[in-house]
């Protein structure tokens, strides 16, 4: 009895179990008949970013970690439930995993929209709420933007170098993360790995152009190379001569300018002394013409009459004054 007992209670314990996982699967059965909504969000990628240049697009850019970003969501993808009927297409893109496109659009801020019409690009600031961003299509608000033009658009070179950057930066802590969360690397090696790492690539890039120079540059026949000597050669001695040649002209002209010098002291003394002679001969012609004077006078005088300068007896008229001869009296 006691074993039929415990028979008939395994039977139905199988039995129960048998009946929930016949309850399981259909149950599974039923959630996978259920097709999950598809999101008509494209996400965008560095291969496939190209479709933004043609037709009407948005973009949005963000970050799985961003909360701001998860509050836009849902207003997001009821946008993009309506774009066919507003003939939009309507993206996204994760910088964490696309830092070539965060780096091409210059974002710095989570999260950023962005206009595309025919390969034009403007920012769109405003929210991030459905009817903002539907009347900003309909009423065609995106044409009082100013667009992204010149070396700022996306599509240009400029861009195109800030996109190799950024995913260069994006592949380093993608590798750093890798060193320091997988491997368990402490972060000082990381950092000293990446300055070696650094230091090599750099002087295998000098060491690149170098050869790149070495091939492109031709080398001169031999004869050519012995000419460009000798004429390095012969102008440095026609140069050499010059210079002495201009040396020798200043001594020229120095030696000229002293003769020249000498000439004009020596001419300066000449000059002085004939002046000396010509006053000499002044002085003697002034005193000879006044003895002639005197002489012409004394000859004129007549007879008996003492000259005026001597008085009789001898003595100058100088100290005594002149006396009258008796015979001038007599005959007055």
């Amino acid at each position: 009895m006691v074993g039929g007992r415990r028979g008939t209670l395994l039977a139905a314990l199988l039995a129960a179990w048998v009946a929930a996982a016949a309850a399981e699967a259909e149950a599974g059965s039923e959630q996978a008949a259920v097709p999950e909504e598809r999101s008509l969000v494209r996400p965008m990628t560095a291969s496939n970013w190209t479709l933004v240049l043609e037709g009407e697009w948005m973009l949005k850019f963000y970050a799985p970690w961003c909360p701001s970003c998860q509050q836009t969501d849902s207003e997001w993808e009821t946008f993009a439930k309506n774009g066919e009927i507003l003939q939009i297409s309507v993206g996204k893109v994760d910088v964490i995993q696309e830092p070539g496109l965060s780096g091409r659009f210059f974002v710095t801020t989570l999260p950023a929209f962005f206009h595309a019409k025919d390969g034009i690009f403007r920012r769109y600031r405003g929210p991030g709420i459905y009817e903002d961003l539907q009347n900003y299509i309909l009423e065609k608000k995106w044409q009082s933007v100013e667009p992204l033009t010149g070396w700022k658009s996306p599509a240009s070179l400029t861009m195109s170098g800030m996109a190799g950057l950024f995913s260069i930066s994006g592949k380093i802590w993608h590798l750093h993360n890798y060193f320091t969360v997988t491997l368990g690397v402490p972060a000082w090696c990381s950092y000293v790995f990446f300055i070696i790492a650094t230091l090599i690539f750099g002087l295998f890039m000098g060491l690149v152009l170098v050869v790149i120079s070495e091939c492109f540059s031709m080398p001169l026949p031999r004869h050519l190379s012995e000419r460009s000597e000798q004429s390095l050669q012969s102008e440095e001695a026609h140069t050499a001569e010059q210079l002495q040649d201009v040396e020798e002209e200043k001594d020229d002209s120095n030696e000229e300018e002293n003769k020249d010098s000498l000439v004009d002291d020596e001419e300066e003394k000449e000059d002085l002394g004939e002046e000396d002679e010509a006053e000499e001969d002044e002085e003697d012609s002034a005193v000879t013409g006044r003895d002639e004077e005197r002489s012409d006078a004394l000859d004129q005088r007549p007879p008996g009459e003492a000259p005026e300068d001597e008085a009789p007896g001898g003595e100058t008229g100088d100290n005594t004054p002149e006396q009258p001869s008796q015979d001038t009296e007599k005959q007055t």
